[in-house]
């Protein structure tokens, strides 16, 4: 253990350089999936056919088809096609596609949630289409998006150890370094364990204080509907 420990200390720069690999992955993923879970998600409940059945078919396909095949389509055979990408690009794409089709379900669900009533007041107020829906359904929308939008969050997050599967040296990467560098797997392990633990529980805490504060500005109590 006192090996371990002692070589732990001397990889502290390289961990420290995988995690904010890692930390950019989810991040960049995040928004990625974002943009990909509106833009799908809004196209769903499109009043044109075409554009609801791109979106329900683009949907069904990134999420009926595996993660861990999708980043390797990127990495291994894109480049077949005349297209490469940087091994981190193409993680943050696969992230961005995949988590943003569960995204888009989110949005679709949150938006159908919204009573009737709300978009009927606008309506009645002479608001158009695009005016409704950014004053009225999207504020209210966007607090029931949150909670599930978390826990896509921490998905991802635990779905960057694919990255050190197509040469990225995020922290998983850096860790098995270390492992192989020591013998100790136990320890490792478990100290990536923990590492993800920590992320994990920061980025749930941020997302739980921005659904308390979305809450606030539509006047809704803590724990109130």
């Amino acid at each position: 253990m006192a090996d371990f420990l002692a070589e732990t200390g001397r990889a502290l720069p390289a961990i420290g350089e995988g995690l904010l690999v890692t930390l950019e992955a989810t991040g960049l993923g995040a928004a990625l999936a974002l943009l990909v879970a509106f833009a799908l998600g809004l196209a769903a409940r499109s009043g044109r056919a075409v554009l609801r059945g791109a979106s329900r078919v683009t949907v069904e396909f990134l999420r009926g088809t595996s993660l861990y095949v999708q980043l390797f389509w990127l990495f291994f055979a894109l480049p077949m096609l005349g297209f490469r990408l940087e091994p981190l690009a193409c993680g943050v794409l696969a992230f961005g596609l995949n988590y943003g089709a569960y995204g888009a379900e989110v949005v679709r669900g949150s938006i159908a949630a919204v009573p009737a009533a709300q978009s009927e007041a606008a309506l009645a107020l002479g608001m158009g289409p695009g005016l409704r829906l950014r004053r009225v359904v999207l504020p209210q929308a966007y607090v029931l998006m949150i909670p599930p939008f978390k826990n896509l969050l921490i998905q991802l997050l635990k779905a960057t150890p694919l990255l050190s599967l197509v040469t990225v040296a995020d922290l998983t990467f850096r860790i098995d370094q270390l492992r192989s560098a020591t013998g100790g797997t136990a320890a490792a392990y478990l100290l990536l364990l923990l590492l993800y633990f920590a992320i994990a529980v920061l980025l749930s805490t941020g997302m739980n204080a921005l659904e308390r504060t979305a809450k606030a500005r539509l006047g809704q109590e803590e724990g109130g509907a």
